[in-house]
């Protein structure tokens, strides 16, 4: 048995206890200290660019190189195992007791979530998240066995798959046979988005995923009534998941919704007034000195890219509060930010730029009912 000593931004210092298995190997004090060492894994940690092992980075690709660029390409669609070794997802975690102080009193009800190859704990592993007794792990394996019965079906193929961070937060995207066409040549990819987290914030998300095919733009929304379907990490994860299944059945109806709703948008005009009316909701005014020149900023550049963005002047597209929406998620995916490729690819799916996608696609659906004749 190995203890660990982390140290928290406030200089806390927490034992744990590695019960299984460890590579005596890997236990050796770097130099600087352990203080500097957890640091520098608390760093590592706190980055969101893709998970790297070995010089490599943990995802994979099937058929074109996708927008973000990143990831190993496999030659044919994949089965879930060669999706996960592709990816080098084949590692699962394990939740380890927690222990404070010199003494090694043990936390109540708080564990340590570390990463476990095989039957060995690296001792090296950095911590992926504390949790609570209740909280129960999907591994990784049984992400992918959500997507197994419609992949199996020719319904749906693997297409990324992938690791963020120190692997805190893991992604797998199926991409359905079917597009959808909102105007004449404008055509986007219809898609199914799992994302499930090692590091006990957030709760297994399933969502429906669109990408645009002219400016590779996207845009996720919900799987039911809800922002987004969840399942949290509770001892009934996997009986929730099965249900999370059978909605499968839903996918058809729920992307012709969303067409039927992309066309309504293909058919409302826009002039200078009502653009400033729906750019001024999605990025409403702030009494904070700070963020009041941010949303000038993005309301000004998000009207750039409803006349220049790609795609905007197709026939049936220009002028209208399609060409709007798109103009808000060309700027958010692509322009809003310096950040590299992979912190991109994150924010558009699950973090600031999807909120701010979905606060977009909220209001032009409620412009219609005001403007569609």
């Amino acid at each position: 048995m190995v203890a660990i000593t982390c140290i928290s931004s406030t200089t806390l210092k927490t034992n744990f206890i590695h019960s299984l298995p460890t590579r005596q190997d890997s236990w050796q004090s770097p130099d600087g200290g352990w203080e500097a060492f957890f640091k520098e894994k608390r760093n590592m940690y706190m980055s969101h660019n893709l998970l790297i092992q070995n010089g490599e980075a943990s995802m994979f690709y099937v058929e074109e190189v996708p927008w973000h660029g990143l990831g190993t390409k496999l030659d044919k669609p994949a089965t879930a195992e060669e999706a996960i070794t592709a990816a080098k997802l084949d590692w699962e975690v394990v939740k380890l007791p927690l222990y404070a102080g010199a003494a090694r009193i043990k936390v109540p009800d708080r564990y340590a979530v570390v990463r476990k190859d095989g039957l060995i704990v690296d001792t090296k592993s950095p911590i992926l998240g504390v949790v609570s007794k209740e909280y129960t792990p999907l591994q990784n394996h049984e992400a992918f066995g959500f997507f197994d019965p419609i992949v199996g079906q020719e319904a749906a193929i693997y297409h990324t798959a992938g690791a963020l961070g120190q692997g805190e937060r893991v992604w797998i995207l199926a991409k359905l046979p079917s597009t959808m066409r909102v105007v004449g040549d404008d055509i986007s990819e219809k898609y199914l988005l799992l994302c499930n987290s090692h590091d006990g914030k957030s709760a297994v998300q399933i969502k429906f995923t669109l990408v645009r095919v002219v400016c590779q733009n996207t845009l996720t929304l919900a799987m039911n009534d809800g922002p987004v379907w969840r399942v949290f990490h509770h001892q009934d994860i996997h009986e929730r998941l099965k249900e999370a299944n059978q909605m499968l059945g839903l996918i058809d109806t729920q992307f012709n919704t969303m067409e039927e709703s992309f066309q309504a948008m293909a058919r409302v005009p826009m002039d200078a007034n009502r653009l400033t009316e729906y750019l001024k909701e999605v990025y409403p005014d702030s009494e904070d000195p700070i963020k009041q020149p941010m949303a000038e900023r993005d309301r000004t550049w998000s009207q750039y890219f409803f006349d220049q963005g790609k795609g905007n002047r197709m026939p049936g597209v220009e002028g209208t509060l399609w060409a709007g929406f798109c103009g808000v998620t060309e700027w958010l995916d692509h322009h809003q930010t310096r950040q590299k490729q992979d912190q991109r690819l994150s924010s558009a799916w699950v973090g600031a730029a999807y909120r701010m996608k979905a606060r977009a696609y909220s209001i032009a659906e409620e412009k219609l009912a005001e403007w569609l004749d």
